[in-house]
């Protein structure tokens, strides 16, 4: 399945003309990365990837609609997965655009 480009547009008027803001193929999807790291990606597998603080993710996952996001079998701590139904509204996703945005904006540039 490929990244839905209606999502990744959306994702990309979100974020403008940010400072350091470039996007990259990656997971089966577009991701958009400060810095070289990944802040959101429009999901090949639909919905959208967030990557957030590591000591968060247990409560965002107990609290929201976000599930762990699973790699090769593993749960990465750090990384949710939130379906597109639960950022069907332009709210919802500038919600988890600018929390994976400001956790990947405070990580050292790589």
């Amino acid at each position: 399945m490929a990244y839905d480009e209606e999502l990744a547009d959306r994702i990309r008027a979100l974020l403008g003309d940010r400072p350091g803001l470039t996007e990259k193929k990656m997971f089966g999807g577009l991701a958009f990365l400060i810095g070289g790291n990944m802040a959101v990606a429009a999901s090949g597998q639909g919905g959208i990837l967030v990557r957030v603080d590591p000591e968060e993710s247990y409560e965002l996952v107990t609290s929201t609609p976000a599930e762990p996001m699973e790699m090769r079998g593993r749960q990465m701590a750090g990384w949710l997965r939130v379906d597109t139904a639960h950022v069907a509204s332009d709210d919802e996703l500038a919600a988890w655009v600018e929390r994976g945005w400001s956790y990947a904006a405070s990580l050292p540039p790589k």
